[in-house]
C-alpha cells in the first residue's frame, strides 16, 4: 500500500474511531469542539494562512457543526457560525480579501435596515441582542466568507482537500448514528421523519450534512482516487453515509446531495474528451449500481416505507395531501408580510412573532428566500439577487470551476427546505467564489 493510500487510511479510521468514542462517552463530544478551535487557531496563527489554512479549518468547523449540536459539543448552539466568520477574518488579517467583492460588501449593508427596525419592533419579552443574533448569524457568516473566497486563486487539488476537510466530520457523525441507532426496523414505523435515526435531532439538518458528506466521498471516488484500493474504501464509505442520509426519512438533503453528483458528472462529461468520457461510462456504470444497492438496502431495512416516502404516501401507501409538511403555510404567511411591508419588511425575527400571534404557533421559517422577503422587503430581493447572479458571472470568467454550480446548487436548494440555521449553506456557497486552478495556485486575491 502507498504511502498515501495509508495516510488517507489513516485519516479515515481516525474520525470513524471519533465517531465511536462520542457515542462511547459523551463528554467527548465537549472535548473535539474546544479542541478544533484551539488547535485550529494555532494552526492558522502559525502557517499565517500561507495555504488557506483559515478555509481548511473553517471547512473542519463546517462538517462537524450538526454532530457537535446533536452532542451538545460546542462552545454554544450557534458557535460553528462565529467560529466560520472568526477563522475568515484571521485568514483576511493575513491574506487580505479581493477590492472587487463590492457585491458582498453591499449585501452586508442591506441586512442594517432590517435590523434597526427589529430593534423596535420586538416584543418587549424577547431577548432583542440573541434573537438578533440568531436569525443575522446565517447571512453575516455568508458574507464574510465570502469576501474571503471572492476570486481567490486557489489549486483544484487543495479545494479537494477543503472539502474532504468538511467531510470527515460528517463521516464520524455518520459512525455516530450507526451506533445510536444500530437496528432501524425498531425505530421506524411510518413515512415521517425519523428524530431516532436523526441522533434525537432534526432529520432536515442532519440530512442536509449528509447528503453533502455523500457528494464530497462521491467526488473524491471520481478526482482523488488513484488506486483501486481508494475507490473501494470510498465507495464504501458514500455507501454507508448515503444509507445513513436516507433512513432520516427527511427528502431535501438526500435530493440535493443527488443533484450536486448529476450536475458533477454532467460537467466533467461535457469537458472530456474521448477517452475521458469512456472513462465517466464505466464510473457512472459502477456509481449507479452502488445508488442502487444502497436503495434496495435502505428499502429492505425499511420494510418499503422508504419507497412510499419518496413517493410521498404515508404507511398505508395512501397519498398525502400535503407533501411539505406545513412549510407553504409559513412560506405564505412570509409572503403575505412583504406585501404589506414592501419596503423594509417587518424587521428580523419579527416574522416568527407576527405568525404567533396570528396563529398562536411559534414556528420559525423554513424558507430563507421567503424569510428575507418578509423580514427585509425589497432589500431582501436585492440582496437575493446578488446571491444568485453574482457565481453565475464568475462562472463565465472561470468555466473550469467544476464545483460552482454543484456548490450554487447545494446553497439555494438548501436554504429553501433549511433556511440557515446552520453555517454550511453559507460556507459552501463562498466556495463557489473562488478562482480554481489547474495547476498550484499562488496565494492572491483580485
Amino acid at each position: 500500500m502507498k504511502k498515501e493510500e495509508l495516510s488517507y487510511l489513516y485519516l479515515v479510521l481516525f474520525h470513524v474511531f471519533i465517531g465511536f468514542v462520542i457515542y462511547l462517552l459523551p463528554f467527548t463530544a465537549k472535548l473535539y469542539g474546544y479542541s478544533m478551535f484551539l488547535l485550529g487557531s494555532y494552526f492558522v496563527i502559525k502557517t499565517q494562512n500561507r495555504n488557506n489554512e483559515a478555509l481548511i479549518v473553517a471547512a473542519y468547523i463546517v462538517g462537524a457543526e450538526v454532530l457537535l449540536r446533536m452532542t451538545g459539543g460546542n462552545i454554544s448552539y450557534e458557535f460553528s457560525k462565529y467560529a466560520v466568520i472568526i477563522f475568515l477574518f484571521m485568514g483576511i488579517y493575513f491574506s487580505g480579501f479581493s477590492k472587487g467583492a463590492t457585491p458582498y460588501w453591499i449585501f452586508l449593508l442591506l441586512l442594517v435596515p432590517g435590523v434597526v427596525i427589529s430593534t423596535f419592533v420586538l416584543n418587549f419579552d424577547t431577548n432583542i441582542r440573541t434573537t438578533i443574533a440568531f436569525n443575522i448569524s446565517g447571512p453575516v457568516c455568508l458574507a464574510v466568507a465570502s469576501l474571503y473566497t471572492y476570486r481567490r486563486k486557489i489549486a483544484l487539488e487543495q479545494l479537494n482537500n477543503i472539502l474532504l476537510s468538511m467531510g470527515l466530520p460528517i463521516l464520524s457523525c455518520a459512525i455516530y448514528l450507526f451506533f445510536y441507532t444500530p437496528s432501524i426496523r425498531d425505530v421506524i414505523t411510518s413515512t415521517q421523519s425519523n428524530f431516532e435515526a436523526s441522533g434525537g435531532f432534526g432529520p432536515n439538518q442532519v440530512a442536509t450534512f449528509l447528503g453533502l458528506g455523500m457528494f464530497i466521498f462521491f467526488s473524491r471516488i471520481i478526482l482523488e482516487s488513484k488506486s483501486k484500493f481508494l475507490v473501494i474504501l470510498n465507495l464504501i464509505i458514500v455507501f454507508n453515509i448515503s444509507y445513513r442520509g436516507m433512513i432520516t426519512f427527511s427528502r431535501g438533503g438526500m435530493i440535493t446531495g443527488f443533484l450536486m453528483i448529476l450536475l458533477l458528472l454532467l460537467f466533467l462529461y461535457l469537458k472530456s474528451n474521448y477517452r475521458g468520457k469512456v472513462k465517466l461510462n464505466y464510473i457512472i456504470v459502477i456509481i449507479a449500481m452502488a445508488m442502487m444497492a444502497v436503495w434496495g438496502f435502505t428499502s429492505f431495512q425499511t420494510g418499503g416505507l422508504i419507497n412510499k416516502r419518496y413517493k410521498n404516501q404515508d404507511a398505508a401507501g395512501r397519498v398525502k395531501e400535503n407533501q411539505f409538511t406545513g412549510r407553504e403555510d409559513i412560506a405564505q404567511s412570509e409572503i403575505n408580510m412583504f406585501l404589506e411591508n414592501p419596503i423594509f419588511g417587518v424587521g428580523v425575527a419579527k416574522g416568527a412573532e407576527i405568525r404567533e400571534t396570528e396563529s398562536g404557533v411559534f414556528a420559525a421559517s423554513h424558507d430563507e428566500i421567503t424569510r428575507m422577503l418578509a423580514e427585509h422587503g425589497s432589500l431582501g430581493i436585492i440582496g437575493l439577487l446578488i446571491l444568485f447572479f453574482t457565481p453565475l458571472i464568475l462562472y463565465l470568467e472561470n468555466s473550469f470551476n467544476m464545483y460552482l454550480l454543484c456548490f450554487l446548487a447545494f446553497w439555494f436548494l438548501t436554504i429553501n427546505h433549511a433556511a440557515m440555521r446552520t453555517a454550511v449553506p453559507a460556507f459552501v456557497y463562498s466556495l463557489a467564489l473562488l478562482n480554481v486552478q489547474l495547476g498550484s495556485a499562488k496565494r492572491s486575491v483580485q
